[in-house]
């Protein structure tokens, strides 16, 4: 086959090393910019702005997760790494998607599955790239799978368990407009049948309306039926689990991401031994709402992955103390109408940076919350110095941004990484 990779990043360098391992294949790398990762030297590439549109002589074009298939003209087929992924693997495959929580919710669904002893894989955003370790993967071992918008965009198969936790405004810079956003999210269960399963949350109306169509068996969390709290404990209808003290993640809202892990490994592990040891042994993610360092009395936190507004504020309920808390970033359609009314409801100080800061300014004025100031042109460093300045001893500092960190960082990684770095310099 002639074959287009589409976008030449980690993934599509994956993409590259999984169809052209197959001598048969004519393989060229395309994409609209000199790609950060190197190009082999053999490989054959078409580096221009519109080339993405004028692929019209390939048999296939494999289109990396973040390229809205909208946006390929080819007469060939437009696929990606996971249809590639779901149509050849051999074993069983959870799937987790929605707005926020889905890779902590992926991760303790792993956990609990390998306190049990399963041999699992986790993919997706979280993990190795999937066609990696493909032909790695046996019958018997779970997949847990991470799943973005973008990855569901124009997939064909859905996982036999899926996870759909709650959906809001998100990367409206990237999809038309939101309903193109919940239909790719819908995805998940679109092609399930009725032997398979749903977990989602029954709070969200988007979820909820997901749910009511879909012709897989559903659950809804939290629910007293099915896994729930009570009690300070984690329960699944009336069998007494575990504490809650066996999750060590900050945030209640966490509470609900590990009632959808429970209700998705239900059928497989009702142990509720296993499920207390993996709800112990797994210790949180990366840049999520991570604790990083006390200093003069003022605990500093990092949950530079929380690009929406809702996770803001999320945050800002979790600590009842004084916060001075990190604001902006690039856009991402957000509307922080309500982000900025939550302010009033905390003793709180607003650091506002990136092009978001002035949409976030004038969400602000309208709620009448003044405590806030912006700042341009500046770096990491000097931001966290500022927020030091402004935080009394018992308080706690958040990058919290409720934006992309597009512009000013490379990734809510390096946004992550440079405020912690700046944090322990101080």
């Amino acid at each position: 086959m002639k074959i287009a990779i589409a976008g030449y990043g980690i993934e599509g360098e994956s993409n590259y090393r999984y169809w052209s391992s197959n001598p048969d294949n004519i393989v060229t790398i395309v994409d609209q910019k000199q790609p950060d990762i190197n190009i082999p030297k053999d490989a054959n590439a078409v580096i221009g702005e519109n080339v993405f549109e004028e692929l019209h002589d390939f048999d296939m074009v494999v289109r990396t997760a973040g390229l809205a298939p909208r946006k390929i003209k080819t007469n060939g087929k437009i696929w990606s790494a996971t249809n590639e992924f779901f149509a050849k693997c051999p074993a069983e495959i959870i799937g987790v998607t929605g707005t926020k929580g889905k890779g902590t919710t992926a991760s303790i669904i792993a956990s609990i599955l390998e306190a049990a002893g399963k041999r699992i894989w986790v993919l997706g955003n979280i993990g190795k790239p999937a066609l990696d370790i493909l032909n790695q993967i046996k019958p018997s071992d779970i997949v847990v799978y991470e799943l973005s918008s973008f990855q569901l965009w124009d997939i064909e198969k859905s996982p036999q368990i899926a996870v759909l936790l709650l959906i809001e405004q998100e990367h409206l810079n990237v999809h038309d407009d939101m309903p193109d956003y919940i239909a790719a999210k819908a995805n998940i269960t679109k092609y399930q049948t009725n032997s398979d399963l749903l977990i989602y949350n029954r709070s969200n109306e988007y979820a909820t309306e997901i749910a009511n169509s879909s012709k897989a068996q559903i659950t809804g969390f939290i629910d007293e039926k099915t896994a729930h709290i009570e009690n300070d404990s984690f329960f699944y209808g009336e069998q007494n689990i575990c504490s809650i003290d066996a999750l060590q993640l900050v945030g209640k809202y966490h509470y609900e991401n590990a009632c959808a892990a429970i209700d998705a490994v239900w059928g497989i592990v009702n142990d509720k031994n296993a499920i207390e040891r993996g709800l112990r042994g797994f210790k949180g993610l990366p840049h999520r709402l991570q604790f990083v360092r006390e200093v003069h009395g003022v605990k500093y936190y990092d949950d530079s992955i929380a690009t929406t507004p809702s996770s803001a504020i999320a945050d800002l309920r979790t600590f009842d103390v004084p916060k001075v808390i990190i604001l902006g970033g690039s856009s991402k359609g957000a509307d922080f109408t309500n982000l900025a009314n939550e302010l009033n409801n905390h003793e709180v100080k607003a650091i506002l940076v990136g092009d978001e800061a002035k949409k976030i300014a004038d969400a602000c004025k309208r709620a009448d919350f003044n405590d806030f100031q912006i700042l341009k042109d500046v770096t990491m460093a000097e931001i966290v110095k500022k927020a030091g300045l402004l935080a009394m001893p018992g308080s706690v500092v958040l990058l919290s941004p409720a934006a992309a960190s597009f512009g000013m960082f490379k990734n809510y990684s390096d946004r992550g990484e440079q405020y912690i770095s700046a944090v322990k310099k101080l």
